[in-house]
């Protein structure tokens, strides 16, 4: 009977060595899933919002403007990129309405000549070449029929209902922002046809990078 007595582990000892000591592993397990997945890729951001509080919501549904009159190409073909504070100065040489980011806005750019540093979204890394002249709405709409908005929207954020800019989410270590282009976002038309219907694009490397 005392044999057997010893032989026998205790109630303490058998958990410790089955279920109870298997909750380590699994607390551990999902802490480093949390920290992995959600914690440690905020980290690597970090936040900042635009200089200028500019509303696309105000110019596009009640100025009735089109992305174009200050996203265009030029005659040459180049993209002209973000509007100037000449282009802007256009219309707000004087103060049109009653809000105080426009009052600044005049003030603080348009009087002095002062251009805004915007923080691009999307800005490609320098190994990557982008012609928007060959993605433009008279190009696309040959086969398709996109309005303006619905085009720039399959790369770009959709800002065009927003009252005022989407943060800004720069990576720590690229210098890049959360929104710049992934590659596999590009190969979605190029390597996929059927994504947005038939096209000529080639998926060739030398395509893209130059």
């Amino acid at each position: 009977m005392e044999d057997r007595q010893k032989n026998t582990p205790s109630q303490k000892g058998a958990c410790g060595l089955g279920r109870c000591g298997i909750w380590p592993f699994v607390i551990g397990f999902v802490a480093a899933l949390v920290f992995g997945w959600w914690i440690f890729p905020e980290i690597m951001f970090s936040r900042q919002q635009q200089p200028v509080r500019f509303s696309h919501e105000t110019h596009l549904k009640d100025a009735s403007l089109d992305c174009g009159v200050c996203h265009y190409l030029r005659a040459d073909g180049t993209f002209s990129g973000l509007p100037t504070t000449a282009d802007c100065a256009v219309c707000h040489s004087q103060i049109l309405g009653d809000s105080p980011e426009e009052r600044a806005y005049v003030s603080d750019y348009v009087r002095t000549g002062k251009e805004v540093r915007w923080l691009v979204y999307q800005k490609q890394p320098d190994n990557v070449y982008f012609s928007h002249a060959a993605h433009s709405l008279d190009r696309c709409n040959t086969c398709h029929q996109y309005s303006e908005r619905e085009l720039c929207s399959h790369c770009h954020l959709d800002v065009a209902g927003m009252k005022k800019p989407p943060v800004f989410a720069e990576n720590r270590l690229s210098g890049y922002s959360r929104e710049t282009m992934k590659m596999w976002k590009c190969e979605a038309c190029h390597a996929n046809p059927n994504h947005l219907g038939s096209t000529d694009a080639s998926n060739a490397c030398f395509v893209c990078h130059k």
